[in-house]
């Protein structure tokens, strides 16, 4: 178990402090039976088929396909959570990429994350939208599909939400220590930066290594230090979208990415300086067909 000792200062946010409020995401929607997962155009780390909404609500905001009502399909969830003295506007541009592919974020507007109480929040918001006939939300919000994300601080937070039930996959990026992974039951993706002094690749590895009872993986962005995430994601969005479109939506051609013998972030030494995979994420079955 990872002790619980600090909490991690983001600083410099105004790196990222630019820019409307919306966004939009170049190509029009692709034809889609309900239900299923919209294919994604061009790699992950591009633009998805979907132009982009945002809301700015008092505890969450959400980051969603801005024709949403008129959907034929329900959009998965993921709730976020920001590092230390940090608000969603920080990592805007992550948050719209996903919106971008299909998937509603709930972002939390705190500074302070690392309890998970507003993260939890976001998702009873989009519990109440969904059941709300006058919501544009209503029958759009696809609550069996939940990931949770998050850096720094937030990344533990991600950490300790992945033991709420309607959580199905967590993704956390250079999580801060305050966390205990052994009471998380679902897949892992751990990420941590080469070049990071405040969240150590070392501290990640352990929660890595702590996470033996679930499928988890450790990848290591070349390069990359505490704040690249910040503003534009970079080497980020691609793995980022990639892990949520398969574990939330099933996408078949994002699985070799992670698993499977030609895993394809195992090979690829550019993006990554290190890249680790358990038992149990060795034996990750494909999605269905």
């Amino acid at each position: 178990m990872v002790g619980r000792r600090w909490f991690v200062p983001l600083t410099a946010l105004v790196l990222a402090l630019s820019g409307p409020a919306g966004a939009a995401a170049a190509p029009a929607p692709a034809d889609t039976v309900p239900g299923t997962a919209v294919a994604a155009a061009g790699g992950f780390g591009d633009p998805g088929p979907y132009a982009t909404a945002v809301d700015v609500g008092a505890v969450t905001t959400l980051y969603y396909p801005r024709d949403i009502a008129d959907s034929d399909r329900r959009h998965p969830v993921i709730v976020w959570g920001n590092g230390t003295f940090a608000f969603p506007v920080v990592y805007r541009e992550l948050m719209l990429h996903w919106a971008s592919h299909g998937f509603i974020v709930a972002a939390a507007n705190t500074p302070q994350s690392n309890l998970g109480i507003s993260m939890r929040a976001g998702i009873d918001l989009l519990e109440r939208r969904d059941a709300d006939s006058g919501s544009e939300f209503h029958g759009r919000v696809d609550l069996e599909n939940i990931g949770a994300s998050g850096h720094s601080q937030g990344g533990a937070a991600s950490i300790v939400v992945g033991d709420d039930p309607r959580v199905d996959t967590i993704l956390p990026i250079q999580p801060g220590p305050l966390a205990d992974i052994d009471d998380v039951d679902v897949p892992a993706f751990l990420m941590a930066g080469q070049r990071d002094s405040i969240v150590f690749p070392w501290l990640v590895k352990r929660f890595y290594g702590d996470a033996d009872h679930i499928p988890a993986i450790y990848g290591e962005v070349r390069g990359a230090n505490h704040l690249t995430v910040v503003g534009d994601p970079g080497p980020f969005a691609a793995p980022t979208t990639a892990w949520f479109r398969l574990h939330l939506m099933g996408d078949q051609a994002a699985y070799p990415e992670f698993f499977g013998p030609d895993c394809g972030i195992c090979t690829d030494d550019e993006t990554w300086s290190d890249v680790r995979r358990n038992a149990l994420a060795d034996q990750f079955p494909a999605p269905a067909q």
